[in-house]
């Protein structure tokens, strides 16, 4: 198969990173995170998390946020929205796209949302019909997708399944996730192979956490098989819970620098990424998590 000539990258830097940090991040300092973001050319941006405060603090203010964004014409700007009650918030916030999720691992389920997967499957009925009434766009992840703390293995036969649900459910796209990072290549083609027997390889995306440093082999195994959409986080921000010292996300300059040496085009501009990623790493007082930009700065 070969590569795709564009590839769209979904900028989870805001929610995804920003939510696992300790300390607390302003709506200032947020607000610039995504213009700087939007400045740099990424063309969708997960901003927020309507969640409970009580159970993720990092993603209060999310509201706040979507209101004072500089929205530019043609890019996404999207939120996760676990329920409901979510969705209401974040329409009730102008969102015009939002995310559910669900884990290809039982146990996984059951420890992180404290039901089974059918059940939190069920749960997202409502929401996806509301979406549908206020014409709400929804996309759909899978956790867990290449392995899982609790249960080790994950079969794709059971990655299908789950991915098969939120597709016919309505999710227009179905992004998995090695969320723990221990996947390698050849279970990622693996992988992709099987589940795009049952959702059309177009509607898939690859999110890939670079615990074990194999996130960006993984995205050009993906990349073999026809994906042409990723989720990153700039300067790699958001670590991974369930590896003490683990890096979580695999950095969105990093992914663009591998883009652009395979000449695929991705509409984003690495230098005004690297200053994204310096500007909000100097907020929260650590280094970038981006090998890129750790060798660009040194040079």
């Amino acid at each position: 198969m070969s590569l795709p000539t564009h590839v769209r990258l979904v900028e989870v830097g805001p929610r995804d990173g920003l939510q696992n940090e300790a300390q607390p991040i302003s709506v200032t300092d947020k607000v610039q995170l995504v213009d700087a973001l939007t400045a740099a050319g990424l063309g969708y941006i997960e901003v927020g998390s309507f969640v409970s405060p009580k159970w993720v603090p990092q993603m209060a203010g999310s509201a706040e946020v979507f209101a004072q964004i500089q929205r530019k014409p043609g890019v996404v700007y999207g939120a996760l929205a676990p329920n409901l009650r979510g969705f209401e918030d974040a329409l009730a916030a102008g969102v015009k796209e939002v995310a559910v999720f669900a884990a290809a691992s039982e146990a996984f389920s059951r420890r992180n949302i404290n039901c089974s997967i059918s059940e939190s499957l069920e749960r997202f009925g409502p929401l996806m019909e509301a979406a549908r009434q206020h014409g709400v766009t929804v996309r759909g992840y899978v956790s867990c997708v290449l392995g899982c703390p609790y249960e080790g293995n994950v079969a794709p036969e059971q990655v299908a399944v789950v991915a098969r649900e939120l597709y016919a459910m309505g999710c227009y796209e179905v992004s998995l996730g090695d969320t723990i990072g221990t996947g390698t290549a050849g279970a990622t083609r693996r992988m992709f192979e099987v589940v795009s027997k049952d959702v059309p390889r177009e509607k898939l995306a690859g999110h890939f956490h670079d615990t074990y440093g194999q996130a960006v082999a993984n995205i050009y195994a993906s990349l073999l098989e026809g994906i042409s959409v990723f989720d990153s986080s700039i300067a790699g921000l958001g670590g991974c819970p369930y590896a003490k010292g683990a890096s979580g996300n695999v950095a969105t300059e990093d992914v663009v620098y591998l883009l652009n040496g395979l000449g695929i085009d991705t509409g984003i501009d690495l230098d005004a990424l690297m200053l994204a990623g310096q500007q909000i790493c100097t907020v929260l007082g650590r280094p970038t998590g981006s090998r890129v930009a750790k060798a660009r700065s040194a040079q």
